[in-house]
């Protein structure tokens, strides 16, 4: 068995190439990343133990959306150090005119569990949470994520 130490890196492949480089490149030094890589066809920032890149997609898909519902990825969640970093967020996707699907509000996952879920130029949900303590790693063993709990 080994343990991971986070996640190393996340692409995400855009159709709207511009529109999203602009967005990302704005929001994530707004989150303390720093852009390591700016090509043409390739936006990379790193921070918070991870990184983000954002990739042109082929022409051929150039006219497609990300749909949520589809095979692959469903959402992209960062998590934040405190709940005014969440309500922080919000503002900064308010005044980039981000669209907000939900929040900053408290979610029924995890006692705390603070969120806001937004989309970028494709339509690629992501969210950014906040849970107190050790959220699903609780001391006291629970499993707070239980299907019962949802």
């Amino acid at each position: 068995m080994i343990e991971v130490n986070g996640a190393a890196h996340i692409i995400l492949t855009v159709s709207q190439w511009e529109k999203a480089r602009a967005f990302y490149g704005e929001l994530l030094p707004f989150m303390g990343m720093t852009k390591i890589i700016d090509r043409e066809d390739f936006l990379y920032h790193v921070g918070g133990r991870t990184a983000v890149g954002i990739e042109r997609c082929a022409e051929k898909y150039e006219n497609e959306r990300f749909v949520q519902s589809r095979v692959g990825l469903h959402h992209l969640c960062l998590r934040a150090r405190s709940r005014d970093d969440v309500d922080a967020a919000a503002a900064k996707l308010r005044d980039m005119g981000a669209v907000i699907d939900r929040g900053p509000l408290e979610g029924a996952w995890l006692e705390g569990y603070y969120y806001v879920v937004f989309e970028d130029p494709d339509g690629i949900r992501l969210e950014i949470n906040h849970i107190p303590g050790k959220g699903v790693l609780a001391a006291d063993g629970s499993n707070p994520l239980e299907p019962t709990k949802f």
